[in-house]
């Protein structure tokens, strides 16, 4: 297959695995709250729950494809760790911010909300910047400490860390860039204020790097691929 057939694939894996991520966000959001009748706690649980559960389904479907990133600061990492060709992130993250927006819309189509509102939950202060570059930091090192040596535990591992992450961060783990941006446009339980969206993504790319920088460190390329696991792991994450 021609690399710009085999990227247009890629970019539409992205793009088709953030909608479905963001659909189940805001989706599950929205049946939470209005079942919950009143009760936040269970409703973020309705939330969590069938976020983690859709993350393990989606990166199952979508990692042969495109290594189902679904989100910009995987991306970033890939190609910083040399497992995506930097002119390939552009179009990466383009499909992932597109597919998040429509993600939204498709929520907001099945619940009878409007396609698109700015959101009005407040999500500010030092405590939330902190909780998202722990949250994102945590995501980065999972991917990582678990690519190198079991890579088919990745679509089980992230789903386990973001399932808890919701619950031990004051955030609720968004650490994501592109369903930060995405989430900015729902007026819905999963929202968070258009203004308060910049500060959550520097922290999350600082997250991002930090963990990525470590990492690199604790589990050198070189030392993963003496190993059959780190073999299989290098090459699901390289272009063909």
């Amino acid at each position: 297959m021609s690399e710009p057939a085999n990227l247009a694939r890629r970019a539409a894996s992205e793009a088709l695995g953030t909608a479905f991520l963001l659909a189940v966000v805001v989706g599950s959001g929205i049946m939470g709250e209005r079942l919950a009748g009143g009760n936040v706690a269970v409703a973020l649980l309705a939330n969590t729950l069938a976020t983690g559960a859709g993350l393990v389904a989606l990166i199952l479907t979508f990692g042969p494809i495109s290594g189902a990133h679904f989100n910009p600061v995987v991306t970033l990492a890939d190609a910083w760790m040399g497992g995506l060709r930097w002119r390939h992130v552009p179009v990466y993250l383009g499909a992932q911010v597109a597919g998040a927006f429509g993600g939204v819309i498709a929520a907001h189509v099945m619940f009878g909300e409007p396609l698109l509102s700015a959101s009005r939950h407040v999500r500010s202060g030092p405590a939330q910047l902190v909780s998202e570059f722990i949250a994102t930091f945590g995501l980065l090192a999972v991917i990582w400490g678990c690519v190198r040596s079991r890579p088919s535990a990745v679509p089980f591992a992230v789903g386990a860390y973001i399932t808890a992450a919701y619950w031990f961060t004051s955030s609720t783990s968004f650490a994501n860039p592109a369903v930060t941006l995405a989430r900015a446009a729902t007026d819905t339980f999963a929202g968070i204020r258009p203004i308060d969206a910049p500060g959550f993504i520097a922290a999350q790319l600082a997250g991002a790097a930090a963990a990525t920088a470590l990492f690199k460190w604790l589990v050198p390329p070189a030392a993963s691929a003496q190993t059959p696991e780190g073999d299989s792991a290098r090459s699901e994450r390289s272009d063909p």
